[in-house]
């Protein structure tokens, strides 16, 4: 049963603070400002590229890039893979943001740092967002090179992006019910029927990372329902409930989990599968980018 409790306390705000540390954060609609004088257009789509996911900026017609170190509050991603700019272009014949490359939890980021991009973005007035990660498949039909769906998530990284923060006129309380938008979900189904890409769909659990999980781990997941596991997503997929975005969320499986393969796992290896996933990559997200273009659900 739930019960009224006191009001809460007055919290620190992600305009001001960053829990992780002293570094301030600016006001999101002070970035997102900087935006609207260095971008041409005013789209109402983002996507996040992930590892696996970077060569789609490659993909991008007359693109506006600004490097992140342009933008305050902005986190500079230390992971290979992940290049660090924003880019606002055509791809697929739809006008969106791109953001290649993110920060993580694990290098030292707190998740107001890891989570400003995204309210920075909805402050510019972004309505819908992509989420895209590497995974490493649980489900014995994930393998290397498959694409997956998210349809719900676990947050196993002992953290919520949400803790301790009053941001005024958004909820504290988000329900995540039902945090992948079923219309975006369906654009990506149809998008890889179109392109002859193999996509599952399945549940994906957040690690905090850096290292890999073990094979114990990875069975415990398994029972808890997960079908692939990562370090990242699941932050930015809170937030961005909280700010009112539609989200949709696609992994690139780069490898098998701990216990399901012989071989070690490696960075190099999530690296190398998904440079070769790069190309289906890009395919996939530009009809999904036209089929969202063509619809009318943010409208």
């Amino acid at each position: 049963m739930n019960s009224v409790g006191p009001p809460p306390n007055p919290r620190r705000s992600a305009q001001s603070t960053d829990r992780g540390g002293s570094r301030p954060l600016p006001p999101p609609q002070e970035v997102a400002k900087i935006l609207s004088k260095r971008l041409k257009s005013r789209p109402t789509l983002a996507i996040v590229l992930g590892s696996g996911f970077s060569e789609v900026a490659e993909h991008l017609d007359r693109p506006t890039n600004l490097p992140y170190s342009a933008l305050p509050g902005f986190p500079r991603p230390g992971v290979p893979g992940h290049e660090g700019r924003l880019l606002c272009g055509q791809l697929g014949g739809a006008t969106l943001v791109l953001l290649s490359g993110r920060s993580h939890y694990y290098e030292g980021h707190s998740l107001d740092q890891v989570t400003f991009p995204i309210r920075v973005l909805a402050a510019f007035g972004i309505r819908a967002i992509l989420l895209t990660n590497a995974a490493g498949g649980i489900h014995r039909k994930l393998r290397s090179g498959v694409f997956m769906r998210l349809t719900d998530h676990i947050n196993a990284i002992g953290e919520n992006p949400l803790r301790g923060l009053l941001q005024e006129g958004s909820p504290t309380f988000v329900d995540l019910s039902q945090v992948y938008d079923k219309d975006l979900g369906r654009f990506l189904q149809t998008a890889a029927r179109r392109e002859r890409i193999v996509l599952r769909s399945g549940v994906y659990l957040a690690v905090s990372g850096p290292s890999y999980e073990t094979p114990a781990e990875i069975r415990a997941f398994a029972r808890l329902g997960a079908d692939a596991v990562g370090m990242s997503t699941v932050p930015e997929a809170i937030v961005a409930r909280q700010c009112g975005l539609r989200v949709a969320g696609l992994s690139c499986i780069t490898n098998l989990a701990a216990g399901r393969s012989r071989h070690p796992v490696s960075h190099e290896e999530v690296l190398d599968a998904g440079a070769r996933s790069g190309a289906d990559a890009a395919r996939l997200l530009s009809a999904f980018a036209q089929l969202y273009a063509a619809s009318d659900v943010t409208r």
